[in-house]
């Protein structure tokens, strides 16, 4: 029984009925802040899948990311405050900035491997802070970013409205997971997984190292940079402390917890511990006493996360299913062989 249930959740069907669930989310919602809060879950789970595609693709620890992620905020709100922008221009400028940056960053840090790399990244997410909290003559420092200009509408579609721009981000997260899904599939992800299992066996294969973990680490910083840009255009203000690095941790932490490597992972994450987070706020600054130790449970018994624990138990019921099979024609092809024999 729960092996057919897993099947059908792992029916592609499936899939658009969660797309038609979203879609009709605000229709349900009681109120607008929860609309609000979904709208806010679906752009930290953008920024997560580029989290992903380095981290569980590729097997290389950005703890950058969070940095990048304000990058995107950052440029599109000081183009459209500052500069006059409109959001779109600003938008696009937001994801070239960051894709560029990625690629410098990763030219140099991508040298490094396993922890060397990970410590060299944090510092880089630390340079990032500093200087949006302290070039005070570009990026207005403490006091952060204003008025930073919303979506362009069309028509009766208004983006400054908290419902029409739930549509605008679940159609960017639709396009990241389809995205992500064709990545996955393709030869490229193919080596970017090879690359994860070893470096000197992709090497052997006669794989690039360098200019496959540098595109890797400019998809990832490229959805960070969208991400961010989302983040600024549905908040209208941005701070230094957008680039903390305990959003990196955040987003590792949803990462984990929904299943790293996986497809669906990044979003089963993200959406589940920002509403768990959001049901525990009656606690305050005690609701890490519950939340806390409720990830430790999930790691403990879910080390792969819920996706990708749900999908090694699949395939293991699945070889259980066919291990009978098999018996029952090999003792069939081996009756076969007596007979002839007879």
């Amino acid at each position: 029984m729960l092996f057919k249930l897993g099947s059908l959740l792992l029916h592609p069907a499936f899939k658009y009925a969660l797309i038609v669930l979203a879609l009709l989310f605000p229709l349900f919602a009681s109120n607008e802040y929860q609309v609000y809060v979904m709208a806010s879950a679906f752009v930290w789970a953008i920024a997560v899948y580029g989290l992903n595609i380095i981290t569980g693709f590729c097997g290389q620890l950005n703890l950058a990311h969070g940095g990048f992620f304000a990058l995107g905020a950052y440029t599109l709100g000081l183009l459209s405050a500052d500069y006059g922008w409109s959001f779109w221009p600003a938008f696009v400028a937001a994801l070239l900035f960051t894709a560029f940056l990625g690629f410098l960053v990763g030219v140099v840090s991508l040298r490094l491997k396993e922890h060397y790399f990970a410590i060299f990244t944090l510092c880089v997410g630390f340079i990032i802070y500093l200087l949006l909290d302290k070039w005070e003559e570009l990026t207005h420092g403490p006091i952060g970013v204003r008025d930073i200009a919303a979506p362009n509408g069309f028509g009766l579609v208004d983006f400054t409205q908290t419902v029409p721009f739930y549509y605008l981000v679940l159609a960017f997260l639709v396009f990241a997971m389809w995205f992500m899904g064709k990545l996955s599939r393709s030869l490229l992800g193919r080596t970017f997984v090879a690359i994860r299992n070893g470096d000197e066996l992709a090497q052997s294969l006669g794989i690039n190292l360098m200019r496959n973990k540098t595109l890797a680490f400019v998809l990832s910083t490229t959805y960070a940079g969208m991400a961010g840009a989302l983040y600024a255009g549905m908040i209208r203000f941005i701070g230094p402390e957008d680039a903390n690095v305990q959003h990196t941790f955040d987003m590792i932490t949803y990462l984990l917890v929904g299943g790293i490597g996986t497809i669906s992972g990044p979003l089963l994450g993200t959406v589940g511990i920002v509403w768990i987070t959001q049901s525990l706020q009656f606690l305050e600054e005690y609701r890490m006493i519950i939340f806390g130790p409720l990830l430790v449970i999930l790691v403990i018994f879910f080390p792969r996360g819920f996706v990708g624990s749900f999908l090694t138990w699949m395939h293991r019921e699945s070889q259980k299913q066919a291990a009978p099979s098999k018996k029952k024609e090999s003792r069939v092809s081996t009756g076969k062989g007596v007979e002839n024999n007879a």
